[in-house]
Order: C-alpha cells, then sequence, then structure tokens
C-alpha cells in the first residue's frame, strides 16, 4: 500500500471516529426497546409498522444528538475541546445538515406507519430541538427530556396499534427515568452536590419496587386454570417460546407468556436496579464531575433492562430477552465511545 493511500484511509477512520462520537453510538442500543415497549404495552404484535417505529426512533434521537453538540459547541470548546465540533473533526454545517436530514427521515419513516405514529412523531421532534436550541439549561429542561423519551414509547404503540392510551403508565415509567438522569447530567461536567445522585438512586428503587408489583388482576384471574391432560402440556410446550399472542391450553384466557413473565420482569428489574445502583452511589459520595458521569453513563445504559422489564411485564417476553441482549453489547461498546 502506497504512503498516501495509508493517510486516506487513516483519515476516512478518523472522520468515521468523529461521528461514531457524535452521534453516541452506544446509547443507540437504547432506542429500539422503547418502540418495542410500547407495542407490548397496548398487547399488540410487533409487526413491519413497529419496525418503521424504531426507523423513526432512531434517526429522532440521532437527530438530537448531533443537534446537542451543535449547540453547546461554544461552551465544549472551554469544558470539553476534544469532541468532535470544538476539536475540528467535524463541521458546525455538516453537523446542522445532517440534524435536518435526520429529522426529516424519522418524520418520513412515522409518516410511513401511519398518521397515529405521525401525530406522535411530530411533537417528539418538535420537543427533541426545543430541548436542544432552547430548554436544555432552563430548569423544565430535565422535563422536556423526559417527555421526549416517554412519547418514543408512545410511537411505537401508535404506529402498531394506532392507541397510546394503554401504554401511558409504561412511558410515564420510562419518562420518570429520564428525568432522573438529566437532572443528574447537568452537573457532569464541573461537579456539584449529591442529592441528584440520592434522587436518582431513590428512583431506581421505586421503579425497581412499581416493575416487581404484580399487574392487576383482571378477568383472567377470576377464575383457576383446569387439569392439563399430557397432550395439552405437550402442545403448552411446543408453542410456549415467543408466542404471546396465543392463548394457553392450560386455560383460555391466559396467554402463553404468562407463567414465563413474573420470573422474567423479577430478572430484569433487578438488573436494572444492578447496573445504576453502585453508580449512582458512587455520585452520591462523592459528586465529582468523572464519578458524574459514570453514573449518567449507567442510567442511559439502565434504560435497556428497563424497558425489557416493561415488556416482560406486558407479557412480550420474547421482545424482552430479545432487548435485553443488546445491555453487554451497550456496554462493550461504551468502552470505546462515550455516551455522555
Amino acid at each position: 500500500m502506497h504512503p498516501s493511500e495509508g493517510d486516506r484511509a487513516q483519515d476516512r477512520w478518523a472522520r468515521a471516529a468523529a461521528w461514531a462520537e457524535l452521534l453516541r453510538l452506544p446509547a443507540l442500543f437504547t432506542v429500539p426497546g422503547d418502540a418495542l415497549a410500547g407495542a407490548a404495552a397496548v398487547a399488540a404484535r410487533p409487526d413491519h409498522r413497529t419496525l418503521l417505529a424504531i426507523g423513526s426512533s432512531v434517526c429522532l434521537y440521532e437527530a438530537g444528538m448531533v443537534l446537542n453538540d451543535w449547540a453547546d459547541r461554544a461552551e465544549d470548546a472551554v469544558e470539553r475541546p476534544h469532541r468532535p465540533l470544538p476539536s475540528g473533526r467535524v463541521s458546525p454545517a455538516a453537523a446542522f445538515t445532517a440534524a435536518c436530514a435526520l429529522t426529516a427521515a424519522g418524520l418520513t419513516l412515522a409518516g410511513r406507519a401511519g398518521r397515529p405514529a405521525l401525530a406522535v412523531a411530530a411533537p417528539l421532534a418538535a420537543t427533541v430541538w426545543s430541548y436542544d436550541l432552547v430548554l436544555k439549561h432552563k430548569p423544565v429542561g430535565p422535563l422536556a427530556m423526559a417527555a421526549a423519551r416517554g412519547l418514543d414509547l408512545l410511537l411505537g404503540a401508535s404506529a402498531t396499534a394506532g392507541r397510546t392510551r394503554p401504554a401511558l403508565p409504561a412511558a410515564g415509567l420510562l419518562a420518570t427515568h429520564t428525568f432522573a438522569i438529566t437532572t443528574l447530567s447537568r452537573q457532569e461536567t464541573r461537579g456539584g452536590t449529591p442529592a441528584p445522585a440520592l434522587a436518582a438512586l431513590a428512583t431506581t428503587a421505586g421503579l425497581t419496587w412499581w416493575l416487581r408489583r404484580p399487574p392487576t388482576a383482571g378477568p383472567r384471574a377470576s377464575s383457576p386454570p383446569g387439569p392439563l391432560s399430557p397432550g395439552r402440556a405437550a402442545h403448552l410446550l411446543r408453542t410456549l417460546p415467543g408466542r404471546e399472542g396465543q392463548r394457553s391450553a392450560l386455560h383460555p384466557s391466559v396467554p402463553l407468556s404468562e407463567p414465563l413473565s413474573a420470573p422474567l420482569t423479577a430478572a430484569l428489574a433487578a438488573a436494572y436496579a444492578g447496573t445504576t445502583a453502585r453508580p449512582y452511589a458512587h455520585a452520591a459520595l462523592n459528586p465529582s464531575a468523572p464519578l458524574t458521569q459514570r453514573a449518567v453513563g449507567a442510567g442511559i445504559r439502565a434504560m435497556i433492562p428497563l424497558q425489557a422489564a416493561l415488556m416482560a411485564r406486558s407479557g412480550a417476553t420474547a421482545g424482552a430477552v430479545l432487548t435485553a441482549a443488546l445491555a453487554p453489547v451497550a456496554r462493550r461498546l461504551a468502552r470505546r465511545v462515550s455516551v455522555t
């Protein structure tokens, strides 16, 4: 290979690494679970419209990441000069163009999923831009970020089933977690007081307790299942994995995933708490900038087991397992590219 060719290859790699840092690629793994949790909350099986919602969410999320650094480029030049924009590795014009293109792509994909999805994606995009350009440093900033994450979950519900009301509790839980992380992230560059980390720790404890609660009993709990014959048991075992929408041979009103739902939800809730508890506690004991950044990164990664727990609690065990499998990938990639 000629030296000039090697230099060009190195330049291409450096540009790709800069964009990966700007886009916060490890955090991207926290996005698909929003739409899947929304679909599970409305008891709908994911379909092509869910995939469109995931694509829309990814585009709008990455638009927010790029726009965030574009809006903070002057501040980052002082506090984080190594970032792609202040270091000159990505130009401000290219970043702003990418944010606009990603927003347009996100809205287009939502429109392909149907009018209900677009009706959620439009305010989601408006919230993302409002947060990055206006609200980030205002008292309502964490509320705006929490609203954006809740709307992202509702986008999956509206795209898959055309309704959002049953998904509001799940969206509220995800928004609560996001509010705690965003509040904590406000002191990740200079350090601060233990209060935000303690509040985030208390939020994690409260959400974990809520996830461990059994769902409200409905008609399915009104009568015990009848006797199970060997033939029906064999049929149940053949059809159990991932068939959330079918009905059990145990009882016609019990979904096949229900025997797995409670223990899986408990395990995922424990994983959610375990991801955040120690970093939050460390940041509370020593609210320095490095420990706060580590706690914020853990809070972002914890969205994956939280989303998976919400799916499992709704009976979508297959989706919960697939979503939870993204967590180790995100953790491994976060060692190379920062999520904050």
